[in-house]
């Protein structure tokens, strides 16, 4: 016992020292973001467990300025992408161009060659161009000919999608939507942080945001949260939620088992463990506590719940399911 104490009491020295590069990050955000604390949050956690978040809000909602107010904070590459329905997979990944002087073809490389991708209206293109997106984000490398090509690390993808707007569009399908390491639901500013909002842009206008920390520095913090404990009680914890998804009948909530016809996968008990240690180290702590678990449960869970008919039809969503699953599940 004493040996993990000390072990902790370790892995928290270097997270006090280390947590620095998300404080000047968020510092950095919060002169151009007013409010949204919930997406920048969930932007570094993204960040640091190393995956893929998709973002939901309707439109107007500083979803894409926040990606580039993020991107603009690190000294990284970024590029946007405007997903629109004539979009090909070799506008994303790119292709390979016949050289008529060398008589050879040569490599044209894609916007996806960068460190942070904004995915812009995701659901407005066609099924063969998600896949070609989502596949770069699997298997972080891109073929094109004949050639593969590792992406740079970090690699992230922030995707956004308007839920009003249904005309034109391509919901993702739910086995493409489970490669997002979070779904995040953003509604609108309060009356006071609207205020603020054109007082600070529609009066003095966008403020200059500077690269004040570096990809290493990600990296390095990325690792750190790898060594952060945690008991085996939140382990059980973690399996515990995402089993009442699968069989809300074993866990005492009888009343979900009409509702869900597919529960979470396993990458949903893998990505609570990598974003609670993530999360735990923004609020510098070198310990996972079940309060970590709780915050993010809705976002790792949200997109890998697949309701029955019946739901739908009684206007149930996944996070009144998720609701349910914390208030019915123990937490140790």
């Amino acid at each position: 016992m004493s040996e993990i104490k000390d072990e902790i009491k370790q892995i928290h020295d270097e997270i006090e020292k280390e947590s620095i590069v998300i404080q000047t990050i968020t510092k950095e955000i919060n002169r151009a973001i007013v409010g949204q604390e919930y997406l920048i949050s969930r932007l570094l956690v993204g960040m640091l467990a190393n995956g893929h978040i998709l973002i939901e809000g309707v439109p107007g909602l500083a979803k894409t300025y926040a990606v580039r107010t993020l991107a603009s904070a690190i000294k990284t590459s970024f590029h946007r992408i405007q997903f629109t329905p004539d979009l090909l997979p070799a506008d994303i990944v790119g292709t390979t161009i016949y050289n008529q002087r060398r008589s050879e073809f040569t490599v044209s490389k894609g916007p996806i060659f960068a460190n942070l991708i904004l995915a812009d209206e995701i659901n407005r293109t066609p099924p063969k161009v998600q896949s070609a997106l989502l596949e770069a984000m699997q298997e972080r490398q891109v073929t094109i000919g004949d050639e593969t090509f590792k992406l740079d690390d970090p690699f992230m993808v922030l995707a956004t999608q308007n839920p009003i707007e249904q005309e034109g569009t391509y919901p993702l399908p739910e086995a493409q939507v489970d490669r997002f390491l979070l779904k995040v639901k953003i509604t609108y500013p309060t009356k006071d942080e609207e205020k603020e909002i054109v007082e600070r842009i529609a009066v003095h206008g966008e403020p200059k945001i500077d690269a004040v920390v570096t990809p290493k520095s990600i990296i390095k913090a990325r690792e750190l949260c790898k060594k952060i404990y945690i008991d085996d009680k939140i382990k059980e914890y973690i399996l515990n939620l995402v089993f009442a998804t699968r069989h809300p009948q074993e866990h005492g909530l009888e009343e979900l088992s009409g509702l869900i016809r597919y529960g979470a996968s396993p990458r949903a008990s893998i990505y609570l463990t990598t974003t609670a240690r993530a999360l735990a180290f923004m609020k510098r702590r070198g310990f996972v506590i079940p309060e970590d678990i709780k915050e993010l449960t809705p976002d790792v869970l949200r997109h890998r719940i697949i309701l029955t008919y019946e739901a739908e039809a009684e206007e149930i969503t996944t996070d009144d399911v998720i609701q349910k699953i914390l208030a019915g599940v123990e937490v140790p």
